[in-house]
């Protein structure tokens, strides 16, 4: 089991694929992505690699993000190793879901078990302006079809953003008054290119919060191999809300994941300062050698992100890592 210093089990990989994004989101890539950086991409056969050794060091559940990875043109090969990987419990995969009508099926048919859709607002202009995107009725129809499928979960986030959707928490509760997904508001983090974005932007999810328990809804207990959400139910509506406050207290106390970026580097936390370099043990099939080295590097993982002190890391913009 990959267990750092302060005694938290990393069960969870968030694998990125690419950094490329065919979406220009304002609070992420308003002016589109370095696509240099594809011709560095993980191979299908270092993909194997990676989640081997993860798997074999207890990791049992990866999520393939981005960037977006449908630009990816053998994502469903991607999943489909992922999933044949012993040792790997579930596989879901991230996306701004511009493909998801297309190719859920062939998706499903490989081996996925859960999605995640970006999904910043219902209103199609709104949608649009935030994203740069005008296919919003596609992507709620994909979710739809998720939700027909049988996946095991279908999730929808969407980054809370004063000028654009912080007033929209009722249509996102009739949203989820009739489907079972769990929708979950994002607070925007501040990156090494977005300050004044940020500032101007940024909404409490505590505020959310609150609200949210005063109209009855009930926060539950997640399963160790669960993201950083905090989840809430409520009797009258089939699906659940979700925040991910990464500035409340104890945010990292419970940390449990690890990512790896389409390049090959092990990111210890989304703001770390410094990654590692795991391609050089990806050039031959030996986990053993890579879970030593993970077991070691991880003895210097910190007790938490910073991001109260404004410190923002390597990490210039998300689509470097998915988040």
């Amino acid at each position: 089991m990959l267990t750092d210093k302060y005694s938290r089990r990393f069960t969870y990989l968030r694998l990125s694929v690419t950094e490329s994004c065919n979406f220009r989101c304002n609070y992420c890539l308003p002016d589109g992505p370095d696509c240099v950086s594809r011709k560095e991409e993980l191979t299908l056969e270092e993909i194997r690699r990676v989640v081997t050794a993860f798997a074999q060091a207890g990791t049992r559940k990866v999520r393939i993000t981005g960037g977006e990875p449908a630009l990816r043109k053998d994502l469903t090969e991607i999943i489909a190793t992922c999933k044949a990987v012993p040792g790997i419990e579930e596989v879901a995969i991230t996306t701004n879901g511009y493909r998801l009508e297309r190719d859920l099926d062939r998706w499903i048919d490989a081996g996925l078990d859960a999605i995640n859709v970006s999904v910043d607002s219902l209103d199609a202009g709104t949608f649009q302006m935030i994203t740069g995107d005008s296919r919003l009725d596609s992507i709620l129809r994909g979710i739809d079809l998720a939700l027909e499928r049988g996946l095991k979960r279908v999730k929808i986030n969407s980054v809370l953003l004063r000028d654009y959707n912080a007033a929209e928490l009722p249509q996102f509760l009739e949203y989820v008054k009739t489907r079972p997904v769990a929708l979950r508001f994002i607070e925007l983090m501040q990156t090494g290119d977005n300050r004044a974005y940020y500032q101007r932007n940024h909404v409490r999810g505590e505020d959310i919060k609150q609200q949210l328990l005063n109209d009855g809804w009930v926060q539950t207990i997640k399963p160790t191999t669960a993201g950083p959400a905090q989840e809430f139910t409520h009797s009258d509506f089939a699906g659940r809300m979700g925040l991910i406050m990464p500035y409340s207290k104890d945010f990292c106390d419970d940390c449990n994941r690890l990512r790896v970026s389409s390049r090959g580097q092990l990111f210890m936390c989304l703001f770390a300062s410094e990654h590692n370099n795991l391609r050089p043990f990806l050039q031959q099939d030996d986990p053993a050698a890579l879970i030593q080295h993970l077991q070691d590097v991880l003895q210097g993982k910190a007790a938490s992100h910073h991001l109260h002190e404004e410190f923002t890391g390597a990490t210039r913009h998300l689509a470097m890592i998915g988040g």
